[in-house]
């Protein structure tokens, strides 16, 4: 067997430990895609190495994490929330992440005991494998996360990864120990493993990625008030087999007699304290500092998140309404709120002619929407919350739609899920008096609380405040407003009382 000196894959972990901390300060500080390459690079090349020494690996690998987690830190804030990112910076950012997460991940698992070993672990291995354990859960749970960001799915293994780092833990009696970290919050095995079966839990696909990280922090932020447990019980409504590759089920059926190895998921009074920040922040409430430390996020960017989690979250999660039936067929798709405004003008006539049309396959359809598949290279408007107008193969009506689901299933094949909002829409001007000029505007058909009507605006369009007036077929309304739904980049959806003048 080669020593481990003489392998050269172990690479700069495997050094000495003085040459080890030399490099990790020799590590550009003012550069940190450049860090995190070079870090990558170690990751990758340790996992050459034959038979390393699991204390000692798992001292180097622990280290560079903490070394490293502000300037890691710093790309992921680059990639959720530098605007108008190219597709290749954008790819670029999330591979790197991704890899950082998968590589730590496989490198704490080469430090982890055999579920064999018992008692019979060695007192350096027991006294960090609490710590490991918890990082190792996290960077998985990271992985998890990135993997949604880019609207792929996770491999089922890695739910046989978390499981099997779990009962590890378990079986030491560790499972529950807290750890202390450094760039983190205290934490412990079974905790980060509830945080990860929380995140799955809540859907949060169908979020775009800055959304989908407040998500992570409003569930870190409510952790404590959600049930993770190994008793089976009616208000279960997650379970998981910690043996098994297989992500979290819905509980459909109460197993007669569940093996130990099965654990449950409930919301517990985390549903209830997520719905009461969400009526404070209605009321016009503060967000608390824990979930908005730098005052990054204010309540309009808050509150479609929260009302997101408060479904998916709930005791009784949504089902799904509308059978879907299968079909074959083509659909003509403009995107984004000028051409729609352009579609649903009185003067269009619903032909395209000009404007810059797209052709999806439509493979299934229900009473509230439909899914496609979109071959070749995605567009780079392409993603969750997109504003779409959509007109069926053969036919001359025009339908107004938003991306709620994207999964990436290869570089040449996307599948979206797209919710129908309205089937009538008609492009107007909201003026805030008369003679002003006017706001782009889509006016949805009323599936509402009589005399209310919901609209489609610019950004930064909608205020409370703010009565509007508009012209419809030569007869003049009042919009009074009640309250945004949905806010974007690129557009708000709000409710509006209306009135006749």
């Amino acid at each position: 067997m080669r020593s481990q000196a003489s392998n050269p894959g172990g690479g700069i972990l495997l050094a000495d430990i003085l040459v080890l901390r030399q490099a990790i300060a020799n590590l550009p500080q003012d550069n940190a895609l450049k860090t995190i390459e070079t870090v990558v690079g170690w990751l990758q090349s340790v996992q050459l190495a034959d038979n390393p020494n699991p204390g000692r690996l798992y001292e180097a690998a622990s280290q560079l994490e903490d070394a490293v987690a502000e300037r890691l830190s710093r790309l992921s804030h680059d990639y959720l929330y530098t605007a108008r990112l190219s597709r290749a910076e954008e790819s670029r950012l999330w591979l790197l992440n991704h890899n950082y997460w998968s590589l730590l991940a496989a490198t704490y698992e080469r430090c982890l005991p055999s579920q064999t070993s018992g008692s019979q672990l060695a007192e350096t291995v027991k006294a960090t494998l609490p710590a490991l354990c918890t990082r190792l859960i996290a960077a998985l749970g990271a992985v998890l996360k990135w993997t949604c960001f880019h609207h792929l799915r996770a491999d089922d293994e890695i739910w046989r990864r978390l499981g099997q780092t779990l009962q590890i833990a378990e079986q030491a009696g560790v499972a529950s120990r807290t750890v202390k970290r450094q760039h983190a919050a205290p934490s412990s095995p079974v905790r980060e493993y509830a945080k990860a079966m929380i995140f799955h839990a809540a859907s949060l696909d169908g979020l775009m990625p800055p959304e989908t990280e407040l998500a992570v922090r409003l569930i870190e932020y409510f952790l404590n008030n959600f049930v993770f447990t190994a008793e089976a019980h009616p208000d279960n409504v997650y379970w998981v087999d910690l043996q098994e590759a297989q992500p979290p089920q819905r509980l459909a059926l109460m197993p007669e007699a569940p093996p130990s190895t099965l654990r449950f998921y409930q919301p517990g009074e985390a549903h209830t304290r997520i719905g009461e920040l969400l009526g404070s922040l209605e009321q016009g409430g503060k967000i608390p500092a824990a979930i908005n430390p730098d005052s990054q996020y204010d309540n309009r960017r808050v509150l479609p998140v929260l009302r997101h989690l408060v479904a998916y979250l709930a005791p009784v999660p949504p089902q799904r309404q509308h059978d879907r039936h299968r079909v074959k067929h083509r659909v003509t798709v403009l995107n984004g709120l000028v051409n729609t405004f352009v579609v649903f003008s009185e003067g269009f006539g619903g032909r395209p002619t000009g404007l810059p049309t797209t052709s999806w396959v439509v493979d299934n359809v229900s009473r509230g929407g439909f899914g496609a598949l979109v071959e070749g290279k995605p567009p780079a408007w392409l993603r969750i919350g997109a504003l779409l107008a959509l007109q069926p193969a053969g036919g001359d009506n025009w339908l107004l739609g938003i991306v709620r689901r994207y999964h990436q299933e290869s570089s040449d094949l996307a599948r979206i899920g797209i919710e129908t909002i309205a089937r009538q829409t008609l492009s107007i001007e909201l003026e805030a008096r008369p003679a002003a000029i006017g706001t782009p505007a889509l006016l949805l058909e009323n599936h509402g609380q009589p005399g209310e009507v919901k609209v489609i605006l610019p950004p930064h369009s909608f205020d409370l405040q703010e009565t509007l007036e508009c012209s419809i077929n030569g007869q003049r309304y009042r919009f009074s407003p009640i309250a945004l739904v949905e806010y974007t980049a690129d557009y708000e959806l709000a409710r509006y009382q209306l009135s006749q003048l």
